[in-house]
């Protein structure tokens, strides 16, 4: 398979046709807007211990637990997302543009940051959750992250809810937690629903987003890979370009805007 340009022609070609086009993204999305990928090699888990997020950490030692967290947030983020560089990159303002000129259905993302929605992206499935928000363990009720940090950082620790006083916790899968049941079903029809599913920046190592693609394959679907690294299901797939998504997402976008169908 080609790697460059007659294979983001000939995509495009397959996008404009399609009734339905789904995405997913992982950390090789968020990865060229400053934000460190985890599992890789001088990745996040090198300086952080797993253990400290697990689930049954929180529960065991909140306090503890909260402070580990605002440590790993500032370590992937900066002092504070708001000045902070993080921001939207050229893949995540590509894959808006498609949905904005109506030929992507949704975007599924393994990512947690939130830059999907922050790029003008609206339908969005967050696997994982997002960090920008935290979730009561009792009501349910769920606010921004950001004045529970402050609260953490002033020794409000454990921070609990204004409205009942349970638990805060980070709105994302922690470890020993199961993804979200309406979460994975939405992305496992998309998969299902898919004329053409890309996965985007993903090792597709991790489960149960990784079968994501094998279950849109398996419907029929074109699956195309856009990853700088081959992935278990690159052999199988009709597209496998191996480069950097901040470049061939865009591309893709121009080509699409210049196909007539």
């Amino acid at each position: 398979m080609s790697r460059d340009g007659p294979d983001i022609e000939a995509l495009a070609a397959d996008i404009v046709r399609a009734d339905t086009v789904v995405v997913l993204t992982g950390a090789g999305v968020s990865t060229a807007s400053g934000i460190p990928d985890f599992r890789s090699e001088g990745g996040v888990w090198e300086e952080f211990d797993p253990a400290d997020f697990h689930y049954e950490r929180f529960r065991a030692d909140p306090a503890a637990f909260w402070e580990r967290r605002l440590a790993l947030h500032e370590a992937i983020y900066g002092e504070s997302e708001g000045s902070s560089s993080v921001g939207p990159n050229a893949a995540h303002e590509a894959l808006a543009t498609l949905e904005s000129r109506g030929h992507l259905a949704a975007t599924v993302t393994q990512n947690v940051d939130g830059l999907h929605a922050a790029a003008g992206t609206e339908a969005v499935v967050e696997l994982h959750g997002n960090a920008s928000r935290v979730v009561c363990e009792d009501c349910g009720c769920r606010t921004s992250a950001a004045p529970v940090r402050e609260r953490v950082e002033r020794g409000d620790l454990p921070p609990r809810c204004v409205y009942c006083g349970g638990l805060l916790k980070p709105d994302v899968v922690l470890f020993g937690e199961a993804l979200p049941t309406p979460a994975l079903q939405r992305a496992r029809d998309l998969a299902r629903a898919a004329d053409v599913f890309l996965a985007i920046g993903s090792s597709l190592t991790v489960e149960p987003a990784a079968s994501l693609p094998t279950i849109a394959r398996r419907a029929d679907a074109t699956l195309a890979v856009c990853n700088l690294e081959s992935t278990p299901v690159s052999d199988v797939a009709e597209y496998d370009i191996r480069a950097d998504v901040t470049e061939s997402l865009p591309r893709l976008v121009d080509t699409i805007g210049g196909s007539s169908g």
